[in-house]
């Protein structure tokens, strides 16, 4: 463990969460969760991936969704509660692999044309999400792509705020690509979407 790390949220918290319900926070039976994974689908540029990652897959309700549109998918969790779940959400998929793994402490040794971080920035540090960044754009491949999506009510226990998250994304970005511009990232696109209380940020980039 970095002395960064120790500022994001630990494994233990999510295994307290698990413990106490296994869909603490209603994805499979939520509306506001299901439209959030249909417009996430939805704002995907291509429709089929080669090698995808996603990184804080809970239960796996978008995971089995993902599957359908990626030759190969690595979706990773720090609780194992939550990826016993997963993985029997998955069982019958041959191109899903459910691990449990700590990103940034951890990052796989591999390259992807999309890395999909939907609900998990905002338990990291500064420290860890600047970490976390460098390393989701070093293992995206050029003219892949990185989707966001993150809550954006305040959340006083989390460390960061969802639209931190996603505004430090955007300073690695640039919104048309221009030829002198050494930022690793293009935006595409950016969309929030409020169903009652509750409210998400979604952005769309692609490695340069």
């Amino acid at each position: 463990m970095t002395a960064s790390q120790s500022d994001s949220l630990p494994p233990s918290f999510f295994d307290a969460i698990y413990a106490e319900a296994p869909d603490p926070w209603s994805f499979e039976t939520s509306d506001y969760e299901r439209e959030k994974y249909a417009t996430t689908l939805a704002e995907l540029p291509r429709d089929r991936y080669r090698s995808a990652f996603e990184i804080g897959c809970s239960i796996g309700v978008l995971t089995e969704q993902l599957a359908g549109r990626c030759d190969s998918l690595l979706s990773v969790d720090v609780a194992e509660r939550a990826l016993e779940q997963a993985r029997a959400r998955c069982a019958g998929l041959g191109n899903v692999r459910c691990e449990l793994l700590r990103v940034p402490e951890t990052f796989p040794d591999e390259q992807f044309d999309l890395i999909v971080v939907s609900e998990v920035g905002y338990y990291w540090s500064h420290a860890d999400l600047r970490r976390a960044g460098d390393l989701i754009v070093e293992h995206l491949v050029p003219s892949g792509h990185l989707i966001l999506i993150h809550f954006t009510n305040d959340v006083p226990e989390y460390p960061l705020s969802g639209d931190a998250v996603h505004d430090a994304f955007c300073e690695r970005a640039v919104e048309s690509a221009p030829a002198h511009s050494d930022a690793p990232l293009r935006h595409l696109c950016g969309r929030r979407e409020r169903r009652g209380a509750f409210g998400y940020r979604l952005d769309v980039f692609e490695r340069r």
